[in-house]
C-alpha cells in the first residue's frame, strides 16, 4: 500500500537544548504500525490519530499521524497540573521535567513521584501591556518548559500531541467571571508525548514509522517496553455523560436573546453552540472511520483521553505555524450541499450573493487579523484567500486565508494563545461573546471550541478546532454544534444550521453496514421505457448521447441514427416512440417534415426537442421566428402550465438550459401550450388529438438537471405517449 524512501531504515542522532541525547530510527512501516491496527488498539490504549483527509492547493494535504502508549502525559484542570509517566521510559523523561519546573517561580510542585508529579500555577498578578498578553502566567508555562527541554531543530515530529479545552480561554482572559460550575473532574488540556510515531504521506504513499530513546545524565530508554502502566487511570475519572439534548426551540430562543444584544450593540457577532446526545452501540474506533468516510475533513482526529474518547473531522485550521508563518482559515458562511453538482452551484452562487455570509466572515477575518497583529511584524498580516469555497459531505463554507510572520519574541505557543478562542467560534468582539457565552449555554462546552493537533519540539506546530466532534463515554455520544449569529439571523433558520451542522456526525453513529455509500444509490428509478425501443433521429446535434442515456435510464433500448439513415429505417422497422433532436439551422436542412409524415402514417408517439418542436411547429402550419440575440447555454425560468402531466412532481417554475436562436411564433390551434418563458414564447407544445409532445428547451442538459427536473420530464412524456393509444 505505501512507498518506501531511501531513507527508512535508517538512525540519526542529536542533543536538545536541554541536554537530551535523542537517537531517531525511522523503519518501513509494518502491519502492527499501520493506522487501522492503531485505531484499533485506540478503544483500549491512551493515544491518538491525526489525519487529514482534504486537499486544497498550498492550505491541505493529505497526511495522518498516529501512536499508542506514549511515554508522557500532561494533564491540567484551570491552574492545577498532572504530569504522568505511562511507563518506564517515561520515569527519566519525568525526573528532567520536574527539576526543571522547580526553577520556575510561579509553579509549585505539590505532588512528587518518579511516576508522577501534581502542582499549580500560581496567579502573578502582574500588570502587561497587550502585546505581552500571550506571555502571562498560565498552564501554558508547563509547555513552555516541556517545548524547551526537548527543543531541536533536528526533527520535526517530535513534539506534543492532544487535545485543548474551551476553558482555557480564562486564563488568557482571566478578568472574566465563570457563571457555571466546573467539577473537578473537568480537564482542560490532555497532551502525550509519544515515542513511537506512525507517519504517512497519503498523496505520496510514503509511510514509515519512527521510534526515539532517550538518554539524560541519570540512564537511557533503550531496551525499556512501551507498555502502559496499569494504574495509570487512577486520577482520570471524570463525571458521568447523561444522554441529555436540546429540545426543538431552545437554540432559536437563544438567537433571539442574542439579536437584542446585537441591536444594544453589545456585540457583533456571537456564536453559541448547544448539546445533542445519543446512546450508542458500536466502539470509537468504528465511529472514527465512519466519519471519514462520510465526512473527510482537513482535520480528522481520534484521541483515547483515558477516561473518554473525542472523535471529529473537523474542517477549520486554528493555527498553523511553520518556522515564524502563522496562518489561519477562518470559517464563515455556510449552506447546505444540493443534490447534485447543479444544486451545488446554486447554492455556491446563493452563498457567494449573500450579504449576510460575508458580513459574518469579514468580521471573522477582521477580527483574526487584529489577533495576529499583536504578535506579528507589523505589515505581514495579509489576507491570502477571500471567500474561497471548500465543499464537505453536508455542507459548503466560505473560507478566508490569513497569514502573518512573527516577531522575534514570540513563537508557536504566542501564536497559539493570541487567537483564543477563534471568533468563528465565539463571536466579535471577542471577550464581549465569551462572557454571553458563558451566560447563556446551559453547561460548559469543555473540548467544544478549543482545538486538537501538536506543538513540535522544531518550534512549528498545527492544531484544528475542535468542531464537528463526538465525544464517547459509557455508550453515549455527544455531539455540540453551533452557528454564527448577527443581526440578519433568523432564529428558525439558525437553529436549522446547527441540525445540518451536526447531520454527518449523527449518520456516523449508524453501524457501517447500515450506512448506504453513495455510488450505490439511484437518484432515478423509473421503468415508463421498459422494454420499448425507441428511434433516436440525430440532426447533427452536440447533446444527442446525453439525450439518449437519459432514455435508457428509463429502461428502453434506444437506436441513434442520423436523420438521413433514420427515413429509411422507420420505413422498414418499427418503434415504440420516435425522438427529434435538438440541432442547428432550421428543420428544413434535415428535412424533419419527412420524418413526421413517416411517424403519423404508422401511429408512433413523437417527442421534440428544440429544433424537433420547430420541425413539427412548422409541419402543423405554425411559423418560426429568428430572436434578437441568440440563446445558446442561457438559463431561463420556465413557467409550465401544471394542467397537463408532463410537469408531475416538476412544479409550475422549472429553471431549463437553452440552445437556440430559432423560436415558434404562431402555435398551430391543433397544438395546446403547455409552458412558457417570461417573454411568453412557446417552451412546450402537446397536441390536441395526436401523442406528440415538445419542448424548446433541453432537458439533457446541466441547466435543467437540478432536482432531476429533466430525466422527470422525460419520464412524465413517455407515460403520456405510451398511454395515448392504450386509453384510446
Amino acid at each position: 500500500m505505501y512507498n518506501f524512501t531511501e531513507n527508512t531504515n535508517c538512525k540519526s542522532e542529536y542533543i536538545t537544548k536541554g541536554g537530551i541525547k535523542v537517537i531517531r530510527t525511522k523503519e518501513s512501516l509494518k502491519d502492527d504500525d499501520s493506522i487501522a491496527k492503531i485505531s484499533k488498539k485506540l478503544v483500549h490504549n491512551k493515544g491518538a490519530i491525526f489525519a487529514s483527509d482534504y486537499e486544497y492547493p498550498n492550505r491541505y494535504s493529505r497526511w495522518e499521524f498516529a501512536f499508542t502508549n506514549p511515554c508522557l502525559e500532561l494533564r491540567c484542570f484551570q491552574r492545577k497540573f498532572t504530569i504522568n509517566s505511562l511507563n518506564k521510559r517515561g520515569d527519566l523523561l519525568l525526573d528532567i521535567i520536574a527539576c526543571k519546573l522547580k526553577e520556575i517561580k510561579e509553579v509549585e510542585i505539590c505532588v512528587e513521584s518518579k511516576e508522577h508529579i501534581e502542582g499549580i500555577v500560581q496567579e502573578a498578578n502582574e500588570f502587561f501591556c497587550e502585546e505581552d498578553r500571550s506571555k502571562q502566567v498560565s498552564v501554558f508555562l508547563i509547555i513552555r518548559k516541556i517545548k524547551d527541554i526537548f527543543e531541536s531543530k533536528e526533527d520535526s515530529n517530535l513534539g506534543l500531541y492532544g487535545a485543548f479545552g474551551y476553558d482555557l480561554v480564562f486564563q488568557f482572559e482571566p478578568e472574566i467571571e465563570l457563571k457555571k460550575e466546573r467539577s473537578d473532574k473537568q480537564q482542560d488540556l490532555v497532551l502525550y508525548l509519544p515515542d513511537r510515531l506512525t507517519v504517512v504521506d497519503n498523496e505520496s504513499k510514503d509511510g514509515y514509522v519512527l521510534s526515539y530513546e532517550f538518554t539524560t545524565a541519570k540512564g537511557s530508554t533503550e531496551g525499556l517496553k512501551r507498555i502502559e502502566r496499569l494504574n495509570n487511570n487512577k486520577i482520570q475519572q471524570c463525571e458521568n455523560f447523561n444522554n441529555e439534548s436540546s429540545k426543538l426551540g431552545e437554540y432559536a430562543s437563544i438567537v433571539s436573546k442574542a439579536l437584542d444584544s446585537f441591536r444594544k450593540g453589545d456585540l457583533f457577532e456571537v456564536v453559541p453552540s448547544h448539546l445533542l446526545s445519543k446512546e450508542i452501540n458500536m466502539t470509537a474506533d468504528e465511529i472514527f472511520y465512519n466519519l471519514r468516510e462520510i465526512n473527510p475533513s482537513p482535520y480528522g482526529f481520534f484521541i483515547n483521553l483515558g477516561d473518554k474518547f473525542l472523535v471529529g473531522s473537523s474542517p477549520e485550521m486554528y493555527v498553523r505555524v511553520e518556522k515564524n508563518r502563522v496562518e489561519t482559515c477562518p470559517i464563515s458562511g455556510t449552506t447546505k450541499r444540493g443534490k447534485n453538482a447543479i444544486d451545488d452551484s446554486e447554492q455556491i452562487k446563493k452563498l457567494i450573493n449573500s450579504n449576510k455570509d460575508e458580513e459574518e466572515l469579514t468580521m471573522c477575518t477582521d477580527v483574526d487579523r487584529n489577533d495576529k497583529s499583536r504578535i506579528c511584524i507589523p505589515g505581514s498580516v495579509k489576507v491570502i484567500g477571500r471567500r474561497q469555497i471548500e465543499m464537505y459531505s453536508h455542507l459548503i463554507h466560505t473560507v478566508d486565508h490569513v497569514e502573518g510572520y512573527l516577531n522575534d519574541e514570540y513563537d508557536c505557543i504566542d501564536a497559539f494563545l493570541t487567537h483564543m478562542w477563534a471568533v468563528t467560534i465565539t463571536g466579535s468582539p471577542k471577550r464581549a461573546a465569551i462572557e454571553w457565552i458563558e451566560e447563556q449555554e446551559k453547561a460548559p462546552r469543555e473540548w467544544y471550541g478549543g482545538a486538537v493537533g501538536y506543538i513540535l519540539f522544531n518550534g512549528d506546530m498545527n492544531t484544528g478546532l475542535t468542531l464537528r466532534t463526538i465525544r464517547i463515554k459509557n455508550n453515549i455520544a455527544q455531539v455540540r454544534v453551533g452557528a454564527t449569529l448577527l443581526i440578519h439571523s433568523q432564529p428558525n433558520e439558525e437553529e436549522e444550521e446547527t441540525y445540518t451542522k451536526a447531520a454527518a456526525l449523527l449518520e456516523s453513529l449508524n453501524r457501517k453496514e447500515s450506512l448506504i455509500k453513495d455510488n450505490e444509490k439511484r437518484e432515478v428509478d423509473f421503468n415508463v421505457c421498459k422494454n420499448k425501443k425507441i428511434l433516436i433521429v440525430d440532426h447533427e446535434d452536440s447533446f444527442v448521447n446525453t439525450l439518449a442515456s437519459y432514455i435508457k435510464q428509463l429502461g428502453a433500448h434506444t437506436v441513434t441514427l442520423r436523420y438521413d439513415l433514420a427515413e429509411n429505417v422507420l420505413k422498414e422497422d418499427s418503434f415504440d416512440a420516435v425522438v427529434l433532436s435538438p440541432g442547428p439551422g432550421r428543420p428544413k436542412r434535415f428535412n424533419l417534415s419527412n420524418t413526421i409524415k413517416l411517424c403519423l402514417n404508422k401511429k408512433i408517439p413523437i417527442f421534440g426537442v428544440c429544433l424537433g418542436m420547430q420541425g413539427l411547429i412548422e409541419y402543423f402550419g405554425g411559423k418560426l421566428k429568428q430572436l434578437n440575440y441568440p440563446r445558446h447555454g442561457k438559463k431561463l425560468n420556465v413557467k409550465n402550465d401544471l394542467s397537463f402531466n408532463v410537469w408531475s412532481d416538476i412544479g409550475e417554475n422549472l429553471q431549463a438550459g437553452l440552445y437556440h436562436s430559432i423560436y415558434c411564433d404562431n402555435i398551430p390551434d391543433s397544438f395546446n401550450i403547455i409552458a412558457k418563458d417570461e417573454e411568453g414564447i412557446a417552451m412546450g407544445i402537446q397536441h390536441k388529438q395526436l401523442p406528440i409532445i415538445a419542448v424548446q428547451f433541453h432537458p439533457e442538459s446541466i441547466l435543467t438537471a437540478a432536482g432531476n427536473s429533466g430525466i422527470k420530464l422525460l419520464n412524465n412524456v413517455f407515460e403520456e405517449l405510451f398511454n395515448f393509444y392504450t386509453v384510446k
